[in-house]
């Protein structure tokens, strides 16, 4: 798709509207320059046209070398820039040539000079489709060689223009009054078809005659009827229009919002999975690591695993503490949630750990590594933001059940059957399923900013979650400074209250 027209530094018309259009249509936009236009939502500034040589250069570069299905044109401004423009066309005839006579603009800027205007009646032969506005319909009637249809309608109005260059005309209704906005498609014989869609209450209505022209072209040359184009182009025109308001591009009026079709077919971003798939990396070294292999075949030294479980409880007591920390800054389910969680914490620590431990490493310090988990958690404690701190706390429920899912079940007799049963509780995956949910609602509310931290967060507590695992055979375990790249994670979670 080559779209052939003017520019807007603000991205709401002209070729800049041009190519989102052609993308949102599953095409793959080209665009040639014929203007430079210096506007925004509230009109022109100024244009500047560079010269037709140029001009030219561009439409062989593009035609010297791609095979073009369909070519929109939009803004052309000069005579000379017409008159170009038309005899590349003619020589290359693309299969689609759909023409927005782009004469003036929403704003009431004029934007193709007299000249021009009078040398469109050749481009016009050449197209297959022309999508003019109101005004340049009756622009369009003129230049025909009549007075216009007096009194008549916007179709009748479009059927002179049909019938004088032998091209469909589609009358568009934007700027009509009333509950819908109907386009009609005029054809020279005089069949018509309409087509009907909701008037949308905005202003925000800024290249919306780029867009449906751009949209148009594009599944035409892709659907093969115009009917079947000009009415999944209205309907994606209809989408993009009410989601203009919520673009908030500008003080003046806006632009539409091309993507929102595209986007309502799409899943729903989940923040909690892109998190997941950011640390893919850190996950194969943590299931690749020595300890978690130890632990697997059984091959494990039991005085290692001793040392590991020790560390575990320091790590769990501190845990327990900012679940309690997440239950207070909450409320209902969640307040619950993170409450049962840190009693989870509480047991684990007291009983299972110490059953394993039976003393032999019970007065252990605190590991660098373990320390340092710590500190990165009660970094995001002190922040003050509960969704910056359950980002934190989540790998270790996360990357806990995943390690159990990974490492299967033990067979009988295996030495660390009851650990490799705790990784693969289900009523912990359950809790790591749970926790998930309430940390992904918490993203989804937060605002760009506090987002970020979320994501840093989190990518820091699993690389905190690689380097506990490494800690208990690793003579280095810890990982490198705080910073925005890399450091290692570890293991241990809160396990759920039933635990």
């Amino acid at each position: 798709m080559l779209s052939i027209a003017g520019t807007d530094p603000t991205g709401g018309a002209g070729l800049q509207a041009d190519l989102k259009a052609i993308a949102a249509a599953d095409g793959y936009g080209m665009g040639v320059v014929t203007a430079l236009v210096a506007q925004n939502t509230h009109g022109v500034r100024s244009v500047h046209v560079p010269g037709t040589a140029f001009l030219r250069e561009q439409l062989d570069a593009v035609s010297d070398d791609v095979v073009v299905d369909a070519v929109k044109v939009g803004m052309l401004g000069t005579a000379d820039v017409v008159r170009t423009v038309t005899d590349w066309l003619r020589e290359h005839r693309p299969p689609v040539v759909v023409v927005d006579p782009v004469m003036v603009a929403t704003s009431g800027d004029r934007l193709l000079d007299e000249s021009a205007a009078a040398a469109m009646g050749d481009l016009l032969a050449l197209a297959d489709l022309v999508t003019p506005n109101r005004a340049e319909l009756a622009e369009l009637v003129a230049l025909a060689g009549t007075d216009g249809p007096g009194d008549g309608t916007p179709t009748e109005a479009a059927l002179l223009v049909a019938r004088r260059w032998d091209v469909l005309v589609l009358a568009k209704g934007g700027h009509d009054d009333g509950p819908t906005s109907d386009d009609v498609l005029v054809a020279p014989d005089g069949t018509t078809r309409t087509f009907t869609g909701p008037r949308i209450d905005t202003t925000n209505t800024h290249g919306t005659g780029c867009s449906l022209s751009s949209a148009i072209a594009t599944l035409a040359a892709r659907d093969g009827d115009w009917e079947l184009a000009v009415g999944g182009a209205k309907a994606w025109l209809t989408a993009a229009l009410r989601g203009a308001d919520a673009l908030q591009v500008g003080t003046g009026n806006g632009p539409v919002d091309h993507g929102a079709a595209v986007r309502a077919a799409l899943p729903r971003v989940s923040w909690t999975d892109r998190w997941w798939e950011d640390v893919a990396a850190t996950l194969d070294e943590t299931l690749a690591c020595d300890f978690l292999a130890g632990l697997r075949d059984g091959s494990l030294d039991d005085d290692v695993f001793a040392g590991y479980l020790a560390q575990d409880v320091h790590y769990l007591r501190a845990y327990e503490q900012h679940l309690a920390r997440l239950a207070a800054w909450s409320t209902g389910a969640p307040a619950s949630f993170w409450a049962a969680s840190a009693q989870g914490c509480a047991d684990e620590a007291r009983d299972l750990h110490h059953r394993r431990l039976a003393g032999s490493h019970a007065d252990d310090p605190v590991h660098p590594t373990c320390a340092g988990y710590l500190a990165h958690l009660q970094d995001a404690a002190d922040s003050g933001s509960a969704a910056v701190l359950a980002a934190a706390v989540l790998p270790c429920f996360r990357v806990y059940a995943w390690v159990g899912t990974q490492l299967g079940h033990a067979p009988e007799g295996h030495p660390f059957a009851d650990w490799l049963g705790a990784y693969g509780d289900p009523d912990f995956a359950a809790a790591s399923a749970e926790a998930t949910a309430l940390v992904e609602e918490l993203a989804a509310a937060a605002e760009q900013v506090e987002r970020g931290r979320m994501t840093r967060a989190h990518r820091r507590s699993t690389e905190w979650e690689l380097a506990f695992f490494r800690m208990p055979t690793s003579v280095s375990a810890r990982p490198v400074a705080a910073g925005p790249a890399r450091p290692s994670g570890r293991v241990r979670p809160p396990s759920p209250a039933s635990r």
